[in-house]
């Protein structure tokens, strides 16, 4: 029997009834249980706020690469700025080695941030480097923030929803998510040009190292692609107004191996396709404190640990800069 990915309504939750926030903790619990994947509805964000951005976006995409390159990042562990084609190699991420990824991005962090020793002291980088923005096209910044601010209210949403099912304080992993270094990336996959090199992805194989991530989903040819249990490759939905949420593996390892952290990919399509498959994807990767330690909770299974504790910067700095490329700039 196939698996498909749930779609789930997150109203009741908000609406804030004990009984409304046991039904969508347990639905997403099930789903991190057998998938990892779900589709979210009833979030409360108005559709101009992708539909905006996602034009703009692509207007930056379209502008000519020395611009692009204008606000490239500077150092390859920082997920700031442009990152031009060739540059990321997702799978490296997970030890593996392929051609690198058919994408470029444009990725910012927290944006205006105070001035105390948590935000600029020697463990906050690369966490709140600054931001780079582009002098054009002119409404980039003011579509990129509103809209990460929205996803900033919806990742804490949900950090409620787990810790309810986990049958945890609902404050547990949204209090984490205080001082968050959440990214927000562009990820521009254009109508290939040419035919991929053995082994070449738009996006690698890999799981994401965060705790959860937020995908505004796309209907392309060569789209998102989700990894069963069984092994098989199943398409991600892309419905109107609706969220993809993935769990990362920083949350599998706090849930102590409840939920799954899965592997996705974006597929290369079909060669007949390729002029009809340009597609942006707008992700935002929760990222919580740095040095919020995680630790395994034993959840409604009383499962005894099977990691011992570790911060957020001890988890997640190695392991994305293994996949980020070789680029270094100078100085």
């Amino acid at each position: 029997m196939g698996i498909d990915i749930p779609l789930i309504d997150l109203q009741p939750f908000r609406a804030g009834s004990p009984e409304g926030k046991q039904a969508v903790a347990q639905a997403v619990a099930e789903a991190w249980e057998k998938l990892g994947f779900l589709v979210v509805t009833g979030h409360g964000i108005g559709p101009h706020e992708g539909t905006d951005l996602h034009a703009e976006a692509l207007a930056f995409f379209d502008r000519p690469l020395d611009e692009k390159l204008a606000v490239r990042r500077p150092r390859n562990d920082q997920n700031r700025g442009y990152i031009p084609y060739g540059e990321e190699t997702l799978a490296r991420m997970h030890g593996g080695d392929t051609p690198p990824d058919y994408k470029e991005v444009f990725a910012i962090g927290p944006d205006d941030v105070p001035s105390t020793p948590y935000y600029t002291g020697p463990l906050a980088y690369p966490d709140f480097a600054p931001n780079l923005w582009p002098e054009a096209p002119g409404l980039l910044r003011q579509y990129m923030l509103r809209y990460y601010d929205s996803m900033v209210a919806l990742s804490r949403l949900l950090a409620r929803v787990y810790a309810v099912a986990l049958a945890l304080p609902e404050d547990f992993f949204a209090a984490k998510l205080e001082r968050h270094a959440s990214q927000l990336r562009m990820l521009h996959y254009p109508a290939p040009v040419e035919a991929f090199k053995p082994g070449q992805l738009r996006c690698g194989e890999h799981s994401d190292l965060g705790m959860t991530t937020i995908l505004r989903n796309e209907a392309a040819a060569g789209g998102l692609e989700v990894q069963t249990p069984s092994g098989e490759w199943i398409a991600a939905p892309a419905i109107a107004n609706t969220f993809i949420v993935n769990l990362g593996d920083l949350m599998m390892r706090w849930s102590n191996d409840q939920w799954r952290s899965t592997k996705h990919r974006v597929a290369i399509p079909e060669a007949a396709q390729f002029s009809q498959s340009r597609r942006l994807s707008m992700g935002f990767f929760v990222v919580p404190e740095y040095d919020a330690v995680v630790e395994c909770v034993p959840g409604k299974t009383n499962v005894a640990a099977k990691y011992p504790p570790i911060t957020v910067r001890e988890y997640r700095t190695d392991r994305f800069a293994a996949g980020a490329g070789n680029h270094q700039a100078a100085g």
